[in-house]
């Protein structure tokens, strides 16, 4: 499931995506346009920062902008810069210990599928995409 953490960084990325034009756009500005708050927006953008999504600058004019084209953004990388992790069992994330019943679990193929259909799905979309239609 796609917690609140990775909603709000697509809607993030959507906003600077709309309304920069490379310049850096203030994070109150895209808080209240989202209706997000400040201090939850402080806890994404370090995230998308740390995978080079975003760039920040600090003081006055500064903000956040996007460091490539939205055409080259995949919501995938998006939503994995802000969850960590997409899989759907805990038993197929990165981070998983080996699971002692691998070898025998009949269920491990389905979600082995689903999860290369999930990631599949969402590196096929990009953030230009999810940008308003003029």
């Amino acid at each position: 499931m796609i917690s609140t953490r990775g909603r709000y960084a697509l809607r993030v990325m959507v906003d600077l995506a709309e309304h920069s034009d490379g310049s850096f756009v203030a994070m109150k500005e895209v808080a209240e346009r989202q209706q997000i708050s400040l201090k939850y927006l402080e806890r994404i953008l370090p995230l998308l920062v740390e995978r080079k999504l975003v760039e920040g600058m600090r003081g006055k004019g500064g903000g956040y902008r996007l460091t490539k084209d939205p055409k080259e953004y995949s919501l995938g990388e998006i939503l994995l810069a802000a969850e960590g992790d997409l899989a759907p069992v805990a038993c197929l994330a990165h981070d998983a210990a080996p699971c002692p019943r691998e070898a025998d679990c009949r269920t491990l193929p389905v979600w082995r599928e689903l999860n290369e259909l999930v990631k599949h799905y969402l590196d096929s979309k990009s953030l230009a995409e999810l940008m308003k239609k003029e």
